[in-house]
Order: C-alpha cells, then sequence, then structure tokens
C-alpha cells in the first residue's frame, strides 16, 4: 500500500528553512554487528585503491571522513580477513567510480562500462592502459580465485545493470529529467549498487546459491525490498547535500514532491514511509519462504541475514558518515532537524 499523502503545496514563495528527518532509527530494528577483521585489513584496501586510482591528499582525507570501512564491515560482519580484504577493494572503489560517473557524459560513461565489463569477463587476459580498468582487472582476478560460478555470474550481471543505469541517470539528468516513482524505482534499484552487494554476501559466506534459488520470486521480492530500504535511506540522507547542488532530478525526495504534489516536509514523510513499508514488504515475503532442504536452506538463512545487515549498515551509516551530515550526525540523530544549506549558483 502506497503512503498517505500528508501534506501539499501551499501558494507561499517561501522556501522551507529545512526538514524534519524520519525516525528510521526506531523504525529499523535489526542489530547492527560488526567485523573484527575490519579495521587493519582496511586501511590495507585504503592503501591499495589510493596507488592504483592515483588518490592524493586532499582527497584522501576527504575519503577517509566517509568511514567507508565502518559500512563494510557491518554489511560483511561475518567474512574472514581475505574475503574481507577483496570486499573492501571492490566497496572501496565503487565510491570512487560512483562521484567519478557523476562527472561524466553518457559517452564517458558508456566507455567505462565496456572497459569494465570486459576486464570482469576476462581479468586476467584483458588488456588496458586506462585506470579504471586495471583496478577492475586486480581485484576480479583475485575474486574469482574463491567466487563460485554463481556467484561470479551474479557479481558480473549486477556491475553490469549498475552502469547500464548509470549512463541512463547521467542522460536524465543532463535532459533535466525527473521520472515518476514506479521508473525511479527501477531505476535506483540498479544504479544503488546493492544488486552487486547481495552477489558478495555469497562471496563473503563462500556459498553458491543454486539458480532456481536465486531467481526464486520470494527471494527477488526480499532483495527488492532491501534495496529499496538502502536506496531510499540513502535518498532522504544525502537530499540536503544534493539540493544545495541543484541535483535533485535523481532523489525519492523529489521524485514524489513532483509526482503526488507535496511540499518538502511532505515528501519527506512519505519517503520515510516507503523506507518502512519495505522493511515490512522484507519480513512479509520472509514468512512465506519456501525451502529447499537442508543444506541449500543454511545457504539461504546466511543469504538473508546478509540482507538484514545491508539494511541496518546503510542506515547508521548514512549518519555516521560525513559524506551527508558532516560533522553534525549527533545533532541529526537527537533532534532529526536538517537545516537546508544555500544552494550553489548554477
Amino acid at each position: 500500500m502506497a503512503p498517505i499523502a500528508t501534506h501539499t503545496f501551499t501558494s507561499s514563495d517561501c522556501e522551507p528553512a529545512g526538514f524534519i528527518f524520519p525516525d528510521l532509527l526506531n523504525d529499523c530494528r535489526y542489530p547492527l554487528r560488526v567485523n573484527p577483521n575490519s579495521h587493519h585489513v582496511f586501511r590495507a584496501s585504503e592503501e591499495w585503491l589510493f596507488t592504483e586510482a592515483h588518490i592524493v591528499e586532499p582527497e584522501i582525507y576527504k575519503f577517509r571522513a566517509l568511514r567507508i570501512g565502518d559500512f563494510i564491515a557491518s554489511c560483511y560482519p561475518d567474512a574472514d580477513a581475505s574475503h574481507f580484504r577483496i570486499l573492501s577493494d571492490y566497496m572501496n572503489w565503487i565510491f570512487i567510480l560512483d562521484d567519478y560517473l557523476d562527472d561524466c557524459g553518457v559517452d564517458a560513461v558508456r566507455a567505462t562500462h565496456e572497459c569494465c565489463i570486459s576486464a570482469l569477463h576476462d581479468p586476467i587476459n584483458f588488456q588496458t592502459e586506462n585506470p579504471v580498468g586495471k583496478i577492475c582487472k586486480s581485484f576480479f582476478s583475485r575474486f574469482t580465485e574463491t567466487a563460485s560460478s554463481g556467484c561470479t555470474k551474479r557479481f558480473i550481471h549486477a556491475f553490469d545493470l549498475i552502469l547500464i543505469a548509470a549512463a541512463k541517470e547521467v542522460d536524465n539528468r543532463a535532459k533535466g529529467l525527473i521520472p515518476d516513482l514506479e521508473s525511479y524505482t527501477i531505476l535506483r534499484r540498479n544504479v544503488s549498487g546493492c544488486k552487486s552487494c547481495f552477489a558478495l554476501f555469497e562471496y563473503a559466506a563462500q556459498i553458491n546459491l543454486p539458480d532456481e534459488v536465486a531467481s526464486h520470486p520470494v527471494i527477488m521480492a526480499m532483495e527488492d525490498a532491501a534495496n529499496d530500504y538502502a536506496s531510499w535511506c540513502n535518498d532522504i540522507c544525502s537530499y540536503n547535500k544534493e539540493q544545495s547542488c541543484n541535483d535533485t532530478n535523481t532523489n525519492v525526495v523529489a521524485v514524489v514532491m513532483r509526482e503526488q504534489g507535496l511540499d518538502l516536509q511532505g515528501a519527506v514523510d512519505y519517503s520515510g514511509q516507503l523506507c518502512k513499508s519495505a522493511i515490512q514488504r522484507f519480513e512479509d515475503n520472509h514468512t512465506i519462504l519456501p525451502s529447499w532442504g537442508e543444506e541449500v536452506d543454511k545457504q539461504v538463512a546466511i543469504y538473508i541475514q546478509g540482507m538484514q545487515d545491508l539494511i541496518v549498515a546503510t542506515l547508521h551509516w548514512s549518519f555516521n558518515s560525513a559524506r551527508y551530515f558532516g560533522k553534525d550526525e549527533l545533532t541529526v540523530k537527537q533532534n532529526r532537524f536538517i537545516k537546508l544549506l544555500p544552494k550553489r549558483p548554477l
């Protein structure tokens, strides 16, 4: 059921001073778990990334302020040190790639897509001087040493979807297009990166879901629900930063504001209800999960735990990272008020 619109536009031309953040912390009851191997492994992964991607100060300081290691440690709390290193390499890099693609035109995104997918299909023999392609080769050649065939296939497919959706998002932004909620949801599920994270649950636990399980409607519905929660939670947290940069066309708050005819607070409230309903969809589908036998069911339980970990990791990292709230994360947690940043000149 869709949330009920509670606020509408008025005739006032006054810009709001801010908005009240939804009570997402109380709506999500999954425990936050942390990988004990995370700190020293993550530091090694950071150094690898800085070298491979030619990152120097002050970008190194800004990157570390994001606290991406906290996010990865909570997404994959049970991964051993060797697998956590590969997970960290990929997750660190995807954050850099995401920011890089935001500044690219459609043709550049498509060229990056072609290079990356070629590297993933043959990380040993594919040759390129493109730093993005070299990074793909580096982490994925190590990934395939222990990843199952099903996990590898699903990861490549998910990464393909990320870059296809990224090109569409860049094109929409260039044309000033704001999609409707249904279209945006489909696009956001692909560009969010969550689908690649799902494949990495298998890698982290060294399991191999049978294809009939991975493609089962209930499993896919749970994936969509977890993806929607993570994506919409991220959108709400990032809205202030994006509106200050005049870049809200790919944000659920702006989408529902336009589609539902809501003011800012109404759109934020509506988006918060979307997050709450996503968790409910996740739980409802969990109750009708079929059985595939004892051994497969154990793997499915691990996979579902991974989705829960992703949901709660996204929520807590979005508050704790400097990416969205800077040094005000504790204040935001306490009073849930977000003061709008001034818009930058166009």
